[in-house]
Parts: structure tokens; C-alpha cells; sequence
């Protein structure tokens, strides 16, 4: 379908039926990770269910497409596509070279500012015109896309739904979107540089650590809470899953995404090491100042590992993030505050 017959298409459906499909679509990133049922998934089958299925189109023909599966079925995509939309995935775009026409954007949680990326945003809370007028040839999304959403995005362009099993982790994802892009050796050469960056950053912080235990504590500014991430949190989980640091028991033992903890609780995690960072803004944004002064509060100068100068405050952006660049800066703070 040319793009200016989806752009009538999109008109009329905006009109007969977009408010009711965009109250069922927007998914809040925040708490994503607790929809995120595939953890224990093989990796074998995962990448299977990731790799796209090519049709008998000729590649070489200019507007050749071929079909990929993703979490909602087949879908006919582009060849080479040109225009890409990632939406909450431009981290991987930009680790394979390729610039999207948009960023995410949400009003309550922003964008994924460590990307620096120099395109227009796509609020997400907002018309999907904002899209159309961008006028993608491929738009990648992850699990914050539901079914309807989903639809929404595919009156756009075709829309490829990354399957839940490649969710949880970042080098599977990476996998899928380069094969979706047909740059499938672009993601090897990508994924063969972060890994042998994980393998020597590894060793560095098990050398400094040992089994000295780590935990990674969000600030939530306006209740003043604190939210625990556990092993399995798509965010933080792969400080140790790949980079071999040791949980406190308590996130070691937790099965969903996080567990909002008060701060009396931060003390009976017997922690060596305290990553924290805050939920929204930095760290000089005005509106969390009154919250972060419970950081130098009694209970907290009283912690070991405060006493012993091992609590590093990071910047949320990245932190926030599981992409395959964001981790790859996750690495970086650790050897920084961590190897001496």
C-alpha cells in the first residue's frame, strides 16, 4: 500500500474509531517488566522464534518485501528498509548505525536522553498523526506495544512487534532488530564488540569484588519510596547475569520486575555496594531536591557501605534502560567506581 493511501486510511480511522484504541493502547514503560514472562526461555528457541522468515520476493528489486513473524503474526516488511521508527528501541538502532525518524517520548518519563539523538519526538500519549507525518517505511516496537497499539501502528507502516521471548534480553533483541533491518551481519560485528567489552569488564569486577554484594536502588521522588531491582529486571538485571556481580539475597530472591521497599528496609539488605539513581530528572533538578535529602539522612550515613564509600549515584537515563548501548555505559560506571 503506498503511503499516501495509509495516510487516507489513517484519516478515517482517526476519525470512526482512534480514542477508543488509543485508551486500550498506552502501556506504561515503567512498570513493563512485570508483563515480561519469558526469563527462563531457552536462548535456543528464542533466537529461532526471533530470526525472520524471508518470503521469495527478489531483494534486489527496489520495494522488494519479505515476511517476518513477530509477537502478532506474520508481517510483510521491507527489504531494505529506509525509514525506520523504533519505538523505545532506538537504542539498538543506534548501536547498528541507523538513525530513526523519531525518538520516544512520554511527558512523565521523557526519553532516553544518553542517545543524544538530534531527530523530532514521538509523544506516545499523543495522536499517532505525529507518526504518519514522519512517514516510516518500518516501525519496530518492544513490549510496550500491546495488541492495540499494535494496530494503531500498523495503519502507519508495517510494524514489527518484537516477539516476548527475545524480551528479557538485550543481546536477543539486538539480534532480532538487526535481521528485521537486514543488516543481520551488522548486529554479529555489534554484538562480538560488546561481548568482548562484558569479558573484560567482568573479570576486572570480579577481581575488585569477589563476592561482595551489590544492590541497585531506584529513588521514587514523589512518595519518597525506594524501588529494589531484582535479577530479573530488564534494566539492571544484567549487572549479574553478565557482568557476574553478586545480588543481596533479597533482589537474588525476587521474581518480579521490582519491589518497592521504605527506606527502613535499606539497612536489613546487607549491602557492600548501593547503585542508586532517581526515578525522574538528575540529580540537581530542582523538584527532587527535598527527596534526595533523605540520602544524607541518620539511617543513611549509618550504612556500611555509605561509612565505607561504596554508594555511587548514577544518571538515571541509561540506567533506566536495558538497550545494548545503555548497558554497555552501565559497564563503564562500574569499572569506573568499582576497579581502583
Amino acid at each position: 500500500m503506498t503511503n499516501r493511501g495509509r495516510k487516507f486510511i489513517w484519516t478515517i480511522v482517526l476519525m470512526l474509531a482512534m480514542s477508543a484504541l488509543a485508551a486500550c493502547g498506552t502501556a506504561n514503560k515503567a512498570a513493563e517488566g512485570n508483563a515480561v514472562q519469558a526469563g527462563n526461555t531457552a536462548e535456543e528457541a528464542a533466537a529461532a522464534s526471533a530470526t525472520p522468515t524471508e518470503s521469495s520476493n527478489n531483494a534486489s528489486e527496489e520495494g522488494a518485501t519479505r515476511t517476518i513473524t513477530g509477537e502478532f503474526g506474520d508481517v510483510e516488511i521491507p527489504v531494505n528498509p529506509k525509514r525506520v521508527a523504533g519505538i523505545y528501541v532506538e537504542d539498538y538502532l543506534k548501536a547498528l548505525g541507523v538513525t530513526p525518524v523519531v525518538q520516544w517520548y512520554h511527558p512523565s518519563w521523557g526519553k532516553q536522553d544518553y542517545l543524544n539523538l538530534d531527530v523530532p519526538e514521538f509523544d506516545i500519549s499523543g495522536s499517532m498523526e505525529a507518526l504518519l507525518d514522519k512517514n516510516p517505511d518500518l516501525i519496530i516496537t518492544d513490549g510496550g506495544a500491546d495488541a492495540a497499539k499494535y494496530e494503531q501502528y500498523s495503519m502507519v507502516a508495517p510494524t514489527y512487534r518484537l516477539p516476548e521471548s527475545v524480551l528479557q534480553d538485550s543481546r536477543l533483541m539486538l539480534t532480532a532488530i538487526a535481521d528485521a533491518l537486514g543488516i543481520p551481519e551488522k548486529g554479529e560485528a555489534v554484538l562480538a564488540e560488546y561481548d568482548q567489552k562484558v569479558a573484560e569488564g567482568k573479570a576486572k569486577l570480579q577481581q575488585a569484588l569477589g563476592q561482595e554484594k551489590v544492590a541497585v536502588i531506584r529513588l521514587n521522588v514523589a512518595d519518597k519510596t525506594f524501588a529494589l531491582f531484582g535479577v530479573k529486571n530488564r534494566f539492571t538485571g544484567v549487572l549479574y547475569d553478565q557482568f557476574g556481580l553478586t545480588p543481596v539475597p533479597m533482589a537474588a530472591e525476587m521474581t518480579e520486575y521490582q519491589s518497592i521497599i521504605s527506606e527502613e528496609v535499606i539497612p536489613a539488605l546487607e549491602a557492600d555496594h548501593i547503585i542508586v539513581f532517581p526515578d525522574n530528572g538528575d540529580w540537581d533538578t530542582a523538584a527532587n531536591q527535598e527527596a534526595i535529602q533523605i540520602l544524607d539522612g541518620p539511617l543513611w550515613k549509618n550504612l556500611p557501605a555509605v561509612k565505607n564509600g561504596n554508594i555511587y549515584r548514577m544518571e538515571r537515563s541509561h540506567w533506566q534502560s536495558g538497550g545494548i548501548t545503555a548497558n554497555t555505559m552501565k559497564l563503564e560506571d562500574l569499572l569506573k567506581v568499582l576497579v581502583k
